[in-house]
């Protein structure tokens, strides 16, 4: 295996793993997934050419490679679901719960600037009391 392949495949297990874990929407997104890992690849070997120390070359793909991807809606649905909602089901049931309620929180997340530092803004407290209530209702009109 040449050096090349060994590099796009390790970001595109990066990447792969990056969005199952926290951005499952994206998860089967094969265009992007290989679009990512091809620039963050072409990154990496254009520092390494250029004499960057492999520190640098490793920051300067992963900059590529989870752009746009440090605040997830899953993520913060899913910390909710453990927060708030623990008590009423079992822990092997929190993640398919909240995957199951990330498209009905949707509309929430619409109505605020999800920039990468969002989770860091007073506005994040906000969203997550609203994603409580959206749960909170929904799990009273339909059960879990």
């Amino acid at each position: 295996m040449s050096t090349q392949q060994k590099d796009l495949s390790y970001f595109t297990l990066r990447l792969q793993e990056l969005l199952s874990t926290s951005f499952p929407e994206k998860a089967n997104d094969r265009k992007f997934i290989e679009q990512r890992s091809k620039r963050a690849e072409n990154a990496y070997e254009g520092a390494f050419r250029s004499g960057n120390p492999i520190e640098q070359c490793d920051h300067i793909a992963d900059s590529i490679l989870i752009e746009e991807l440090h605040f997830s809606k899953f993520d913060t649905v899913f910390q909710v679901v453990c927060n708030e909602f623990s008590n009423v089901m079992l822990d092997e049931e929190l993640r398919p719960f909240a995957l199951k309620m990330l498209p009905i929180c949707e509309p929430v997340f619409a109505t605020y600037v999800l920039t990468d530092d969002f989770a860091y803004t007073t506005e994040h407290d906000l969203l997550y009391t609203e994603i409580t209530g959206i749960i909170a209702i929904h799990i009273e009109d339909y059960g879990i």
